[in-house]
């Protein structure tokens, strides 16, 4: 069984290189928080998604209202978020992970959407 306090690696082909971890915290009596940390070169960038206040799930699902949901714990989701941070390039500390989520979900949504053969007649 592997450590959930355990750093995660994640490569980019470009060869960047990201450390990363999720977290569920609590602060000060608020509402729960799913953290994604993501760490380069030493420094983090910590993805925030507030709790919903009533919605429960997993240690590291995130959704939205709009019906877009991710597992923060799957490589492939860790890897569209450190994109989006990458075009973003927000200073280092938090960044509001509800801004970041639809767009997230879409690019998730057509990485596993599969093209259509060569040859293959149009679609419906």
């Amino acid at each position: 069984m592997r450590s959930e306090r355990r750093l995660r690696r994640l490569v980019l082909p470009d060869g960047t290189e990201y450390r990363w971890t999720v977290r569920h915290r609590h602060r000060d009596g608020g509402p729960c928080q799913e953290v994604l940390t993501l760490y380069r070169d030493g420094t983090p960038t910590r993805i925030v998604f507030p709790g919903t206040g009533g919605a429960y799930g997993h240690s590291g699902l995130v959704a939205d209202h709009r019906g877009n949901a991710l597992d923060l714990h799957e490589p492939g989701v860790v890897r569209a978020f450190a994109d989006a941070v990458r075009r973003l390039r927000p200073a280092p500390g938090d960044v509001d992970g509800r801004a970041l989520l639809p767009g997230v979900a879409v690019s998730r949504a057509a990485a596993a959407t599969a093209e259509a053969p060569p040859g293959s007649p149009p679609g419906p």
